[in-house]
């Protein structure tokens, strides 16, 4: 039995939740979300709280339950608060700079590294600091994490692109003798 598949999930002031079907769908301030789930779990709204059960009993939607009520969670927090994730640039002669639809890479190769940005999702660059906001929290997780997937950063001198609270362990490298 899921844990956070039983708790009712609220629905802040400002935000509205269309269900049809199987399709979920969010409106808020920051914008609107939709999603299509499978029948196998019923969602329900009363009130100011939509609930969740099982509409067959089996593995599956057992493990489900769960997710469908992280997903409907995240996607109410991402109409009403919105998505922020900060990755920082190391090195000597690495930047970005926003062009138009593109986030232009300068990270150490010969060439320009050109990233199209996704809609819905907004880049903010100063200086090293690359800021990206969105209201779907997959979309920006999987958009910071391909930006960092192309310069990783190096444990010897910490150069590359990482995360804001990510620790680099770093290694000694070679020692003079």
């Amino acid at each position: 039995m899921s844990r956070i598949g039983k708790q009712p999930i609220a629905i802040p002031g400002g935000v509205t939740v269309s269900i049809n079907g199987g399709a979920v769908s969010v409106k808020g301030p920051k914008g609107e979300l939709s999603r299509v789930f499978k029948k196998d779990i019923t969602i329900e709204q009363k009130g100011d709280e939509i609930n969740l059960a099982l509409a067959k009993k089996n593995l599956l939607t057992k493990a489900l339950w769960g997710t469908y009520a992280s997903h409907i969670r995240n996607m109410i927090e991402g109409v009403s608060n919105g998505y922020k994730k900060t990755l920082i640039i190391e090195g000597v002669g690495y930047r970005a700079e926003v062009s138009g639809s593109n986030l232009i890479l300068h990270i150490g190769y010969s060439h320009t590294v050109p990233v199209p940005i996704p809609p819905g999702i907004t880049v903010q660059v100063a200086k090293n600091i690359l800021t990206v906001n969105g209201t779907d929290k997959e979309l920006v997780g999987y958009f910071t994490a391909r930006i960092r997937s192309l310069r990783k950063p190096e444990p010897y001198k910490g150069k590359g692109i990482r995360y804001d609270n990510e620790v680099i362990r770093r290694k000694q490298g070679k020692k003079a003798t």
